[in-house]
């Protein structure tokens, strides 16, 4: 698969320069069903952020060292099947779930948490859990420490493992990042918008994808990807096409074609 990309990163077609290190990451697709079809909480990203200015994203940010703590109160699959799915070891896997449900709490307000394995958290709209949120995001507090207090548990089970991408060598910020999908829960709805977004809403992924065809937004690749994957998917299917998917890691290379730039993946045409 091509996806056209600024002739300004031509300078970088040729880089034999030094390859930036990757940091885990994880992103999660929240979705729900709309009137118009699929729909996918996105937000756009400060146009001064060092990391793709501009861009609409998924919920989703870096692995803390807090995110791996053991002690976090955890029900559903476990750190060791989680692992087995992403291809990774359990201390990465623990770190990337727990990152996943921390930063779309943090980021639109949505908790995949509960008393219980049974329940789950039914609205978030109190000023508590806008404090937290606010907390959370100037590490004073970390989400271990915070379920904690609040008697919930993390619901793994909430979440589906979709993909795996690396940001291209060629980038000076590079993630290693491992997209999830999750239903928003009945009777949760988003909160204030996020510190380092200046818009943010529900969007029909068919929308979305034509904003994107037509220049008038824009995404990184697998944003763009993933839109495009589930766009054919009622909400109610998602976590099973999840279970179904073969995740092998996607790495972007930066290629020219007839004259014109390229990143190129090995996902074929249909993704």
């Amino acid at each position: 698969m091509r996806i056209p990309v600024p002739e300004s990163l031509r300078a970088h077609a040729d880089s034999q320069g030094e390859v930036a290190p990757t940091r885990d990451a994880a992103t999660v697709v929240v979705v729900r069903d709309g009137a118009e079809g699929i729909e996918a909480y996105l937000l756009r990203r400060q146009s001064s952020m060092a990391f793709a200015p501009g861009m609409y994203v998924f919920p989703g940010g870096g692995v803390d060292e807090a995110d791996r703590d053991a002690d976090i109160s955890w029900v559903g699959p476990t750190p060791s099947e989680w692992a087995a799915r992403f291809g990774c070891s359990e201390d990465i896997a623990r770190g990337l779930v727990c990152a996943a449900v921390r930063e779309t709490f943090e980021e639109s307000g949505v908790l995949l948490a509960g008393p219980d394995e049974h329940s789950i958290v039914a609205d978030t709209s109190a000023a508590s859990f806008a404090e937290a949120r606010l907390a959370l995001e100037a590490h004073d507090l970390t989400f271990g420490a915070y379920l904690a207090d609040a008697g919930l548990v993390l619901r793994t089970d909430l979440l589906g493992a979709w993909s795996h991408w690396i940001t291209p060598s060629f980038e000076p910020r590079r993630y290693d990042t491992r997209f999830f999908v999750a239903v928003l829960p009945e009777g949760q709805s988003v909160g204030e918008l996020a510190r380092e977004a200046d818009h943010a809403h529900w969007m029909p992924l068919a929308d979305v994808l034509a904003s994107v065809e037509s220049g008038s937004s824009a995404m990184l690749p697998p944003t763009l990807v993933t839109c495009r994957e589930v766009a054919g998917l009622a909400a109610s299917e998602v976590l099973g096409a999840a279970a179904m998917r073969d995740i092998r890691t996607i790495e972007p290379r930066l290629v020219e074609h007839d004259g014109e730039l390229f990143l190129e993946t090995d996902l074929g045409d249909t993704a």
